[in-house]
């Protein structure tokens, strides 16, 4: 593979002197790639090129990296037969040469599009260059010549030319289809360009090219508009993009084009990976440009995930082998903040429209119930058994092996619900579970675990066992174990399975008892469910009245419960919280999860982009900064039940070091035997058989060291 250079070793070696910035995007792999769709004049280069120019400078002063413009944008696409004149031909390089003069001090890479003569012959190109240097010259691959396209008449396909250097104003530069060009001090940014009709085809030269290793695929497209046709072009670049698990940046001609016979909008798109990133006003009578900040990371670990796409690159490896690197240095200024200008879900397993969550609710139901209903036809056992606390988590458990058993035929009274207190439960908890239990129509019983719980700890010599307020880990886990003794020993005695009942979210962070605890089932439908996402699956059950009215109530009082394991009894905080000074009421309040693991709604954005992207600390916590770090930024899931919190950068590291400490150290044994589960979500399940497998033994130490480099 031939590699070409035209970087510039002073200006790195001047930003080499100051640390990146914590708050730019292109410290943490994001790159901002513009598309501009300048006003035209047909024939008119001078006029395009100065348009071009204006738009570029824009681009660069919005720090953009990357900035496309229109297929044949210098001359006009529909310039038909004038592309065979010479003054057309010579004033598309004078308006060249003049961008080459704008772009000199500009670290932002333009790709044009223009009518080039090599070899004696026309060709589509595409021109890549920046700060007044040419990086390569890509021509057309396919060239339509049906319906209103003539395309064959005026040039010649790629595939047509012999050279593969040119020279073009002076410089001697690289040409062909098969280049991708580099960025030395981005090296995730690599860039490939194809033109209007290539990606139209059933296999399009951007395919190869991301094999290759191009991660940013650009097209420049004039195409003209018609009915319908502006969706079929976001199918076309949206799935091109997921296929190709790249970004793809499409643009085509607007105002100015002939109207001769065709029409023109001006639509210019960004996906990324199959995901909408950004589009142009159509129709507009004015040069205008849309950017988006694209992740480079996002792209480069899917491929690594994928081992399918190394498959594709070692069976396509001899063309591959064809592609030449061109190298350039981007030399964009990480030293100054430039702020993420990106959607960034605050809650990434629970979309904030309404009516994709509600439909995400719903296949998420469905796909519980289904893998339940399967484990119980495959084991011949109608009947099931799990423990009902009056929180969350059993009660949606609750809900799905209800709906189960309605999908088979069998009475819901095949389901024994339990309610067991202990030392420290509530009467609230305890009502909400008798309540559900009774709206559900399930076998309902109630079992006292103290004297169970207290005959444990006389036998372990507990302190408290002797009178002593002693409420330590045993005292709590005592509870745990008494309650998922019970509930297997009745499902011997009833000849049922255990549900499970433990999210995905308490997976991730150890909370919970492992073993003879509630970390243990025969099966166990949550376990692959964010807690996040758990309570929407409830507010949905809820809001459809899919219990009725009396049943929406009992799961709303649900929802609006404090989390809580409810094992140490509240005078027990209280007297603790008196000895500390911190005064009696400090300590009466619940005990409460969230209070000693963090806010589950930043755990779950912790460990999504954890298990499904694997992004480091600083990553993470600069997207949750995006995210969380101003309630007025971004949309919020509708409803008076959404809190909208905001949090500081210094409480997301607090709350980010809670969760690298405990999956990356003490949980990972846990995860390593559960209970079968189905999987739910790309972003979810912690399963050994399934999306994580990891030793039980590994240290946090090389992300806690990042997390120290974070600012506060």
């Amino acid at each position: 593979m031939q590699a070409t250079t035209t970087s510039s070793p002073t200006t790195s070696a001047a930003r080499a002197d100051a640390a990146p910035s914590f708050d730019n995007l292109y410290t943490h792999d994001f790159a901002r790639i513009a598309v501009g769709i300048p006003l035209c004049r047909v024939a008119d280069p001078g006029f395009n090129g100065e348009q071009t120019a204006q738009l570029l400078r824009e681009a660069a002063a919005d720090g953009a990296a990357v900035a496309a413009f229109p297929e044949l944008g210098l001359a006009a696409y529909t310039s038909d037969d004038l592309f065979h004149q010479r003054p057309l031909l010579d004033g598309c390089e004078a308006a060249l040469a003049h961008l080459l003069t704008v772009s000199r001090d500009l670290p932002t890479v333009a790709i044009v599009g223009l009518p080039l003569r090599i070899e004696h012959r026309l060709f589509n190109c595409a021109v890549v260059f920046q700060r007044g240097r040419i990086l390569a010259v890509l021509p057309k691959t396919y060239l339509p010549n049906y319906g209103e396209f003539y395309e064959a008449r005026q040039f010649n396909a790629a595939d047509e030319a012999i050279a593969e250097e040119i020279t073009l104003l002076g410089q001697r530069v690289a040409f062909g289809t098969r280049l991708v060009i580099a960025a030395t001090d981005q090296p995730l940014l690599r860039l490939h360009v194809e033109i209007c009709e290539d990606v139209w085809t059933p296999i399009p030269p951007s395919s190869y090219a991301a094999l290759a290793g191009a991660t940013v695929l650009v097209n420049l497209s004039a195409s003209n508009i018609t009915v319908g046709k502006s969706g079929y072009r976001h199918q076309l670049v949206g799935q091109q993009s997921a296929r190709c698990l790249a970004a793809y940046v499409y643009t085509s001609a607007g105002a100015g084009e002939s109207s001769t016979d065709l029409a023109w909008d001006g639509q210019a798109l960004v996906y990324e990976n199959g995901s909408f990133l950004a589009e142009s006003e159509r129709f507009q009578r004015r040069s205008q440009f849309v950017a988006a900040d694209v992740d480079l990371e996002r792209l480069s670990r899917e491929r690594m995930r994928q081992t399918s796409f190394g498959d594709s690159v070692r069976h396509h490896a001899p063309l591959l082998k064809e592609f030449r690197t061109i190298e350039f240095e981007l030399g964009i200024d990480r030293r100054q903040p430039l702020p993420l200008r990106r959607r960034v879900e605050r809650f990434p397993y629970v979309p904030s429209d309404r009516q994709r969550r509600d439909e995400r609710c719903n296949e998420v139901f469905q796909i519980q119930v289904q893998a339940l209903v399967q484990r119980l036809v495959s084991s011949g056992i109608h009947k099931l058994v799990l423990g009902i606390s009056g929180g969350l988590d059993s009660t949606h458990a609750l809900l799905v092996a209800a709906r189960a058993m309605d999908q088979m035929g069998w009475p819901r009274t095949n389901i024994l619900g339990v309610t067991m207190p202990g030392f420290a439960t509530g009467t609230r908890t305890r009502d909400q579970a008798l309540r559900l239990m009774r709206e559900i129509g399930c076998e309902a019983r109630e079992i006292d675990i103290r004297p169970s719980c207290e005959q444990m700890l006389k036998d372990l010599g507990h302190p408290y066992a002797a009178g002593e307020p002693v409420y330590d880990v045993t005292f709590e886990n005592v509870q745990a174990g008494e309650r998922t003794s019970h509930l297997f020993r009745l499902a011997n005695h009833t000849g049922a399975l255990v549900l499970g009942t433990g999210d995905l979210s308490e997976l991730a962070l150890g909370w919970c008892t492992y073993g003879v605890g509630d970390h243990m089932s025969h099966y166990n439908v949550n376990a692959s469910v964010p807690k996040t996402l758990i309570q929407y699956l409830v507010r949905w059950v809820a809001e459809t009245e899919q219990l009725g009215h009396a049943g929406r109530d009992v799961l709303i009082d649900i929802l609006d419960t404090e989390i809580s394991p409810e094992l140490v009894p509240q005078d027990a905080r209280a007297d603790a919280a008196t000895a500390e000074g911190k005064g009696r009421d400090a300590g009466a309040a619940l005990q409460s999860t969230q209070d000693r693991i963090g806010p589950y709604e930043l755990q779950d954005f912790n460990l999504f982009y954890t298990i499904r992207h694997g992004y480091s600390p600083a990553k993470i916590a600069f997207l949750a900064r995006h995210a969380w770090g101003d309630r007025a930024r971004g949309e919020w899931p509708d409803g008076e039940h959404v809190q909208r919190n905001e949090y500081p950068l210094a409480e997301l590291k607090r709350v980010l070091r809670i969760f690298v400490s405990r999956f990356f150290r003490g949980s990972q044994f846990k995860r390593s035997c559960v209970p079968n589960a189905p999987k739910v979500g790309s972003g979810g399940s912690l399963s050994p058989r399934g999306d994580w497998r990891a030793p039980s033994d590994s240290e946090p130490a090389v992300w806690l060291a990042e997390l120290d480099r974070i600012p506060d």
